[in-house]
């Protein structure tokens, strides 16, 4: 009875950290531009954390700074 027990106790722990894992990276489309000349772009990126436009917006802008890029807008967040 307690080995029984014990295996699904192990299994729901290694079921419950798979679905956290799963929901670790979320995949942002966004719109961004560079000056002089100008550019525009239209690219998708993955990003940690949770799937919202304002998380993606805080992970993307330095990311994007970095390139010399500037963040125009969030098009879609869904989760990967």
């Amino acid at each position: 009875m307690k080995r029984t027990l014990i295996i699904c106790l192990l299994s729901a722990g290694l079921a419950l950290s798979a679905a956290a894992s799963a929901q670790a990276a979320c995949r942002v489309e966004y719109k961004a531009k560079r000056d002089n000349p100008l550019e525009l772009f239209f690219e998708v990126a993955v990003v940690p954390g949770p799937c919202n436009p304002a998380t993606a917006q805080a992970q993307l802008r330095p990311i994007l700074a970095g390139k010399g890029l500037t963040l125009l807008k969030i098009l879609s967040v869904r989760e990967e």
